[in-house]
């Protein structure tokens, strides 16, 4: 059903946007902005990598139906 390209996109925006939200969720709680448990702040992460996967099958809908991309470029 996916190609080969949408399955490498998909899972690198998945990839970048758990280490993003991770390294988000440390540096505030070692900033001292609040306070996160290590195991709510894998939580919200993989929840966030899971929206970036739904996002990036949508977009399938929107953009080129070969990439992960929600634009026709």
């Amino acid at each position: 059903m996916y190609n080969k390209k949408f399955i490498e996109d998909l899972a690198e925006r998945a990839i970048k946007t758990f280490a993003q939200t991770f390294l988000a969720l440390v540096g505030s709680d070692m900033a001292g902005i609040f306070t996160i448990a290590t195991t709510d702040n894998l939580k919200v992460s993989i929840g966030a990598a899971v929206l970036s996967v739904l996002s990036s099958i949508a977009s399938t809908q929107v953009g080129d139906s070969n990439s992960a991309s929600a634009t026709k470029l």
